[in-house]
């Protein structure tokens, strides 16, 4: 299923400075960034249980916020890219 992830983690100290790393690498481990702060997830909804927990693990929920939009397996007449950054697939090939 196909999940867009985005995060607005405070980064005014150094304590969210440092959550904010961890909130990005995690994502970047387990999801396609298509802006700063926003990813594609296309998990399985066990592996996207597991993700979401660890998210919420790393927030302080007092000055950080996640959210999660579930678009499904039939994701791709939901999404519409424009503008500069190329659009992947995140089903199609890969190429090592």
């Amino acid at each position: 299923m196909m999940v867009i992830i985005s995060y607005d983690v405070s980064s005014a100290d150094a304590d969210g400075r440092k959550r904010l790393r961890r909130v990005a690498k995690e994502c970047v481990n387990h999801s396609q960034r298509v802006q700063n702060s926003v990813f594609e997830a296309d998990l399985d909804y066990s592996a996207f249980l597991k993700l979401k927990s660890r998210l919420i693990e790393l927030i302080d929920p007092q000055k950080d916020s996640l959210r999660f939009y579930y678009l499904g397996n039939n994701w791709e007449r939901r999404v519409e890219h424009i503008g500069a950054k190329e659009t992947y697939n995140p089903e199609g090939v890969i190429i090592l």
